[in-house]
């Protein structure tokens, strides 16, 4: 996957226990680079300067929501797919982000390397991942 490696991965969480743990997950399984932002309106702000790949937002934060984060990111960084975390036990709906096709993936806390790695991966298929050992023994397992 030869994704340009200046194509960024941005994490919005406004707790930053979790951002920098996601950040450190992400870290170890993609070459891109990882931004990161503990506030809504600090991540709007910075967009524009950013060369983004993809977008990883919570749900509930103070602010924004992560779907009111996605509406007006999208005017920013068209085309820019977003994937929403969520601890709340928000159930989305197709019907809720149909107007939304920017956002490609709601993920449920707690979650684990795999399913994060994996969705984004999915959802930003250019995305340039590292061969760590562990990934390397996961492709050669029968």
């Amino acid at each position: 996957m030869n994704a340009p490696a200046g194509k960024a991965i941005v994490i919005i969480d406004d707790e930053k226990s979790y951002v920098d743990l996601l950040s450190q997950l992400v870290k170890e399984h993609f070459v891109n680079p990882v931004i990161t932002f503990t506030r809504p309106l600090d991540a709007l702000q910075a967009l524009p300067q950013i060369n983004v790949g993809i977008v990883v937002t919570d749900y509930y934060m103070p602010q924004l929501t992560g779907l009111e984060l996605i509406v007006r990111a999208r005017a920013l960084k068209p085309g820019v797919p977003f994937i929403i975390i969520t601890g709340h036990g928000v159930h989305l709906t197709e019907e809720d982000f149909s107007h939304l096709p920017e956002l490609r993936a709601v993920l449920h806390k707690p979650l684990g390397w795999r399913q994060l790695t994996e969705s984004i991966a999915t959802h930003w298929p250019t995305v340039a991942r590292a061969v760590t050992a562990e990934t390397k023994a996961d492709i050669l397992r029968p």
